[in-house]
């Protein structure tokens, strides 16, 4: 059996992931794209030590901030893994909010051979001007893909450039079936105002915990470029190391972008998983009649 325990940041998925674990004798396999990274513990939320050792993890923790780990890596890795507690007869619980992960790892979702695609011509264009390129490659994926969605855009036109197909081609020749049986979709969800609460308490507990700090640190070492610096609770960080803004402006920011990606998180699971909504545990268990 497969668990995904899905929906908005800081409703506490990674606590009820090990309460499964130990219910079912199960593992937890992680599916927040950040939490892959190594060093970057407090801005993800990543679980302790401690919790990590009440439970077996894995896909937590293991990627270099030098290296940019792709969505077609952690298919591979997370099939890896499938099957081998699968072979095991292992309760597998998949944690995290990174839809497009999730939906990568288990639906048919094909990446094809790609050869890597040389993009810095596209780094003067305003973001209308790179939807207009999109648009003349590909006018399905532009109509789907918002102007202001930079990473989307920049991944559609190299998917044309690099394999002469449009991404959405790829994606209407797919079933949008799960490739296993037995999968179970729920998402940890409260009243939209307490979770907005929480993630405001969770933000100000991150900088009480030393994030100032453990970004400062980082950034020192690697710079700006790692891709795991994107990450919201990082980036927002940038313009007050540069004295452009307060600590207070830089703590609202994050706050603000939190808010807005628990809004497109709870989207995107509506929409691509059948997906149940649950608040506790018990309803989680009730709903697989155990």
């Amino acid at each position: 059996m497969i668990i995904v325990l899905t929906g908005p940041t800081g409703t506490g998925k990674s606590k009820m992931a090990i309460s499964l674990a130990k219910r079912f004798d199960g593992v937890i396999i992680n599916a927040d794209a950040f939490q892959v990274y190594q060093e970057l513990n407090i801005a993800t939320a990543k679980p302790t030590e401690d919790m990590m050792m009440e439970a077996p993890h894995y896909l937590f923790d293991f990627v270099p901030l030098t290296e940019n780990y792709s969505v077609a890596e952690y298919q591979k890795d997370l099939r890896g893994d499938i099957a081998e507690f699968m072979a095991e007869r292992k309760t597998i619980i998949i944690a995290g909010g990174t839809g497009l992960y999730i939906r990568a790892g288990l639906y048919d979702y094909q990446f094809g051979e790609e050869e890597e695609v040389d993009l810095s011509a596209y780094d003067g264009l305003t973001n209308e001007q790179l939807h207009d390129v999109l648009k003349s490659f590909d006018p399905k994926s532009a109509q789907e893909i918002h102007p202001n969605n930079r990473v989307r855009m920049l991944r559609a036109i190299s998917i044309f450039l690099s394999t002469g197909k449009r991404k959405s081609d790829i994606v209407d020749s797919q079933k949008h079936e799960p490739v296993y049986d037995d999968v179970h979709f729920f998402g940890l969800i409260r009243d939209r105002a307490q979770i907005y609460e929480d993630v405001n308490a969770r933000v100000d507990e991150m900088f009480e915990m030393g994030l100032v700090e453990e970004n400062r640190r980082l950034v020192e070492r690697y710079g700006r470029a790692p891709h795991a610096f994107r990450a919201i609770g990082v980036k927002e960080l940038f313009p007050y190391f540069d004295g452009e803004i307060t600590l207070d402006e830089a703590k609202e920011l994050i706050k603000k972008n939190t808010r807005n990606y628990v809004k497109r998180q709870l989207t995107f699971c509506r929409h691509q998983f059948p997906i149940q909504f649950v608040e506790s545990e018990d309803e989680l268990l009730k709903s697989l009649s155990l």
